[in-house]
């Protein structure tokens, strides 16, 4: 079993009446690479910075690499931080800001050169130790940052939101940046972001925060197969999800009746026993097709629904189908566009559809009061007066 370089066990942290982080338990493991992911408010920020301490916890216990740091300030614990504006030193170049903190350990200058001009061909970087801070774009200042961080070896690297100042081109470049650098190096990563894409591009595990608690925890494609509730599915991509009740069962697959009477296939496995529940499917997972092009196919190995074409959109490499069904869902499609003449010429706005999809494809979760998007209360970082 992996070691663990970070554990939380039960942490709470409250500022005044208000719980920004519930009874939090969570273990991130040698060398990964760990997300947590959610929207302002959730608590994601507040939990990094325990971690790292800058903030203090309320209750439970902080360890890190199984000794317990609970009541340690943030220079004694074998973590460093890069943060979203990089905190970079404005009078000092890049290779001073990268050494600064070999110097405050008083490491022998020679060593000082070996490991500073490792970090800046670490960081792809090699030619620029004499440029200062407004001399660099800002790709160049994230990785600067992250050379300095690293450059102490720390056991654990936090970063807050280190991408999100840079325009969409550059963030998905450093997303793969950051990415090689972690393999490379080996040192546990926590990353918080807000951006789904930035943590499934990254991540070997995420955390999906809300008010405080983990909604779901796992791989990516884990998250994004098999959502465990419709905050889950919501927020990591788009999810056409449809209420139903379960009907009956065949072997592998349970029978889901819709609102309209229709009758779809879902894993068994996914629907957990539970009778009402939702069942979802990606919009990439979706084929459709005119009406008449095809004749439905047997529920056995094929869903399948019909509808009307409310909106088509050319994106590229896919059209994007706003279908309407007879109960009045409106499910997303989108249709790769393999040929010069894109499906949007074939499929109009106002032209009855059908949509069909594998019951493998199909994920179930069960309906609940926390159904319903929550709204967080207050910004990240925030507190409440």
């Amino acid at each position: 079993m992996p070691e663990a370089d970070v554990r939380l066990d039960r942490v709470t942290k409250r500022f005044g009446d208000f719980t920004a982080v519930d009874d939090l338990s969570l273990t991130m493991e040698r060398g990964e690479f760990f997300a947590l992911l959610g929207p302002s408010g959730c608590g994601k920020t507040t939990t990094l910075r325990m971690i790292g301490g800058f903030e203090e916890v309320t209750a439970g216990t902080v360890y890190l690499g199984g000794a317990d740091v609970t009541e340690l300030p943030p220079f004694k614990r074998n973590v460093n931080t890069v943060f979203q504006n990089y905190a970079l030193f404005p009078h000092l170049d890049v290779y001073e800001n990268i050494a600064f903190g070999l110097r405050r350990r008083r490491v022998p200058e020679g060593e000082v050169r070996a490991q500073v001009k490792f970090m800046l061909k670490l960081v792809d970087l090699p030619g620029y130790e004499k440029r200062r801070p407004n001399q660099l774009s800002g790709g160049q200042q994230q990785r600067v940052a992250l050379a300095r961080a690293l450059i102490n070896s720390p056991q654990v690297l936090l970063l807050d939101e280190p991408l999100g100042a840079l325009d969409l081109k550059l963030r998905k470049q450093m997303q793969v940046e950051l990415k090689r650098i972690q393999s490379e190096i080996g040192i546990t990563f926590i990353f918080v972001t807000h951006d789904q894409e930035e943590a499934m591009t990254m991540s070997d595990r995420i955390a999906v925060m809300r008010e405080g608690r983990i909604e779901q925890l796992g791989r990516p494609e884990e998250l994004y197969e098999r959502p465990a509730s419709s905050f889950v599915a919501g927020f990591l991509g788009v999810s056409n999800l449809l209420d139903g009740e379960v009907v009956g069962r065949h072997g592998e697959l349970v029978d889901v009746q819709l609102g309209d009477g229709t009758l779809v296939r879902a894993p068994a496995a996914a629907s957990n026993g539970d009778t009402h529940v939702r069942v979802g499917v990606r919009p990439e997972k979706l084929r459709v097709t005119s009406s008449h092009t095809e004749a439905p196919r047997s529920v056995e190995d094929t869903n399948a629904l019909e509808g009307t074409v409310l909106d088509a959109s050319y994106i590229g490499v896919s059209t994007q189908y706003i279908v309407q069904t007879a109960d009045g869902h409106k499910l997303t499609v989108y249709a790769q566009n393999l040929e010069t003449s894109g499906a949007s010429e074939a499929l109009a706005d106002g032209q009855t559809v059908q949509l069909t999809w594998r019951p493998q494809h199909t994920f179930v979760i069960a309906r609940t009061d926390r159904d319903v998007d929550a709204t967080p209360q207050y910004e990240e970082g925030q507190v409440p007066s």
